[in-house]
């Protein structure tokens, strides 16, 4: 099983990436394949809006995201670093979520891979941000797993932290476990791609 996990943390040796190094620790106890991607260093474009990939299934800018798009459809879990700045997720993760609009479509889609969530704050938000991801895991047709919050400040803190720490690695094994079940949802059922509100007939 291969599990990936993405650091959206600018700091490429932060709190974010010492929790996630913990998760693929766990991860590799179960015999899992894993890879960390940092966005460190990357160069990652807003999202237009031009809604070329809903028909293509391809993204017209040219950046990192690209090498991003394969690595996350060859992964059999995904889990998602998120630092927490300004009471909100951090600009790098809500591109990541705003960018990953073609791996929605059936040749090339997130459903049925294994969701968690390492969000890292030194204040509020923290919620916020888990609630933000789990809708999409569920959107996406994600099978979620655990997350991992962590009050984490100064930086570097969170190797202190034994039960954070423990808690990532179990997340890590966690995700290896049910990737290994095969989970499928129904494909004769659609997914829906938009949310559901006065529009709706």
């Amino acid at each position: 099983m291969k599990i990936l996990a993405i650091s959206c943390s600018p700091n490429a040796q932060g709190n974010t990436v010492a929790l996630l190094n913990q998760v693929l620790d766990g991860a590799r106890q179960e015999g899992g394949d894993t890879e960390l991607y940092s966005v460190s260093g990357k160069t990652m474009e807003p999202c237009r809006g031009c809604r070329t990939c809903w028909q293509t299934g391809q993204c017209v800018i040219q950046d990192d995201m690209q090498a991003l798009y394969g690595k996350m459809a060859q992964a059999d879990g995904i889990v998602f670093g998120i630092p927490i700045y300004f009471y909100s997720m951090n600009a790098q993760a809500k591109t990541l979520l705003d960018r990953s609009g073609p791996l929605n479509s059936p040749d090339r889609s997130l459903a049925n891979k294994v969701g968690g969530v390492v969000v890292t704050a030194g204040s509020l938000a923290l919620v916020d941000a888990l609630k933000d991801f789990y809708f999409y895991f569920a959107t996406r047709q994600m099978v979620p797993a655990n997350y991992v919050a962590a009050y984490a400040s100064p930086e570097g803190g969170v190797g202190a932290m034994e039960k954070c720490v423990k808690a990532a690695r179990d997340l890590g094994r966690q995700m290896v476990k049910i990737a290994e079940m095969k989970f499928q949802y129904p494909k004769d059922i659609e997914r829906a791609r938009f949310a559901y509100g006065t529009h709706t007939r």
